[in-house]
């Protein structure tokens, strides 16, 4: 940044600011703030809806400011069969029976996937006109998660009785209350250290990044989510594996080998309880859900599914042997109910060629998306998924798709070339 003329330097600050801020409020829109329904939905749908058309005028800022859209796509299966799941989605509300609660949770989604267009669209832009600027989406996605992690670390503390759930008869208190499931918090923090990790290779005064990884760390472990801090391992492992820098390796390796045993002990054994053991290898009773779902759900409606974010004509799905589900816990069986095995053949193909495009990228990319990548899909077999009920996994994967589907377009028409004469003439020399 320090190669940037002054006023660039401080338009970029401000606008890293303005970015911050809003994919903050995005992400905190997901949160079940108030016991009030009314409040709840106003603000998951209302201010979501504020904030997504900030994400279009802060764009339109910074092609004011000195810029223009000379982006063209790549990669362009991914975000194509991802129109034409919402497509199949919205189409589905004519069949489903409760297409109100259908409507809501497909507008929910495109909300955020309008936000994700815009906010890596203005990140891609700034990476062609004002090259050498230090906006990163890992900085901004790692700052997001620590100050929410660190909100319900304060609360566990201030006040137990909301930040806290208690499962199995009141046995286990997990960080989440009534405001998040602590699975989906867990995730959220898996997706916040994986980002921060990138500060470390970046900054060379580590100490107030590894203060905030430790913050959300705590706060994963406060969770009790198990696919979380699996989630977790695998991402420190990942960067173990790609780092050459031998002091920091070792660093991580003796950091792992200090917490993972009592973690893994803690949090994913339940301390041993042969009892929850015994839970956990039926998944806390998602497995014997799921084969009823195939055997007697999926045979009324194969083809199409039930509709948008229905498993069932009735509001919850049960069998003879298995609780009353509203979701399936399972983002991809998730699909295979409510879209059929039509909506399911185009998830699969939507996820193969974006794992494939984003392993085609340049390293630094390539790794943060498959840091990104690991906790939300590893989320996305156990609770609501990146094809789920609305949630911010499902954000985390459309900034993914789009981060993989921009390039710059260096054959400018002439009319660009005018308007960027006019704007930065330092960029079109004569």
């Amino acid at each position: 940044m320090e190669t940037l003329p002054l006023h660039h330097q401080q338009f970029l600050k401000k606008l890293n600011n303005q970015l911050f801020i809003i994919l903050l409020l995005m992400v905190a829109c997901f949160f079940t703030w108030s016991e009030n329904v009314n409040i709840t939905r106003a603000i998951k749908v209302v201010g979501r809806m504020g904030v997504m058309i900030s994400s279009i005028l802060v764009y339109r800022k910074i092609i004011n400011y000195g810029s223009i859209n000379s982006l063209e796509y790549k990669n362009i299966f991914s975000p194509i069969l991802y129109i034409c799941y919402l497509i199949l989605g919205f189409i589905s509300f004519s069949w489903s029976t409760n297409p109100g609660f259908s409507a809501l949770q497909w507008f929910m989604t495109f909300q955020s996937f309008v936000f994700a267009y815009f906010f890596v669209k203005s990140l891609k832009i700034l990476d062609v006109y004002f090259e050498g600027h230090n906006i990163r989406l890992y900085h901004l996605l790692g700052n997001t998660v620590f100050v929410l992690q660190l909100v319900f670390v304060i609360g566990m503390w201030i006040n137990p009785d909301v930040f806290f759930r208690l499962t199995d008869g009141g046995e286990e208190a997990r960080l989440g209350g009534t405001m998040m499931n602590p699975n989906e918090l867990g995730m959220l923090a898996g997706v916040g250290s994986a980002c921060l990790i990138f500060d470390l290779y970046r900054f060379k005064k580590k100490v107030w990044t590894i203060i905030k990884i430790l913050v959300i760390l705590y706060a994963l472990f406060m969770t009790g989510s198990r696919s979380s801090l699996i989630g977790f391992l695998l991402i420190v492992f990942f960067h173990i594996n790609q780092t050459k820098k031998k002091t920091l390796k070792f660093a991580i390796i003796a950091l792992v080998a200090m917490v993972a045993p009592f973690a893994v002990y803690s949090v994913i054994l339940k301390g041993g309880d042969q009892e929850r053991l015994e839970e956990i290898m039926s998944l806390t009773g998602r497995l014997p859900f799921w084969q009823a779902l195939i055997t007697e759900g999926l045979p009324r409606e194969p083809l199409l599914g039930f509709g948008f974010m229905r498993i069932d004509y009735k509001e919850f799905f049960q069998s003879a042997h298995t609780y009353p589900g509203k979701m399936t816990h399972n983002t991809f069986m998730q699909v295979l109910m409510n879209l059929g095995f039509i909506g399911f053949t185009i998830v699969l193909f939507q996820v193969f060629f974006t794992v494939k495009s984003i392993l085609s990228e340049q390293k630094e990319l390539k790794l943060m998306l498959i840091g990104i990548l690991i906790p939300i899909v590893i989320n996305s077999f156990t609770e609501f998924g990146i094809f789920g009920e609305s949630n911010y996994g499902i954000m985390f994967y459309q900034i993914i798709i789009f981060s993989i589907a921009f390039r710059n377009n260096s054959h400018l028409t002439r009319l660009q070339k005018i308007i960027l004469k006019k704007k930065r003439p330092e960029l079109l020399p004569d």
